[in-house]
């Protein structure tokens, strides 16, 4: 199966140098940005190596990484 990943360098690679900035810079952000990718690793782990999951717990994975990535984001281009 082909896992398309999610990792912050690939969903804004325009905005990579703040979000290197961020992490050394701001507290928050390095939770969340932990948070998110800690979720990414899990989503990518179920996915791809077929682990039988309920599709409700897959689904609340990734509503949860949704949730981060739209914080992480505001934060960005703020």
């Amino acid at each position: 199966m082909n896992i398309e990943h999610h990792d912050l360098a690939h969903e804004f690679p325009e905005h990579r140098e703040k979000i290197h900035s961020l992490k050394i810079e701001n507290a928050h952000f390095l939770k969340l940005f932990e948070s998110y990718h800690t979720v990414t690793k899990e989503v990518e782990r179920l996915e791809g190596e077929g682990i039988p999951v309920a599709d409700e717990t897959l689904l609340a994975h990734k509503k949860q990484r949704a949730l981060l990535k739209d914080q992480l984001y505001a934060m960005i281009i703020a």
